[in-house]
């Protein structure tokens, strides 16, 4: 039996022992722990591309050969 299999009912009563289980305030609070995790991932990953965008920018900045620099 494949997941693809479960079907909406299947789905609800999954839902539904898992919020007699752990309860709603306990589902609530790792649904926010998740959604924060999301956001410093998403984060890390922005600042980890602007930082090697930056690093690049500044090594593609002066492509003028050495010896040519001072024939301005």
């Amino acid at each position: 039996m494949g997941l693809g299999n479960i079907g909406l009912p299947g789905l609800l009563l999954i839902a539904v022992v898992v919020l007699v289980l752990f309860g709603r305030g306990k589902i609530s609070a790792l649904m926010g722990e998740v959604g924060k995790g999301i956001t410093a991932f998403k984060r890390g990953v922005k600042d980890g591309t602007e930082e090697l965008e930056d690093k690049a920018a500044a090594t593609a900045k002066d492509v003028t050969p050495e010896t040519d620099k001072d024939k301005v």
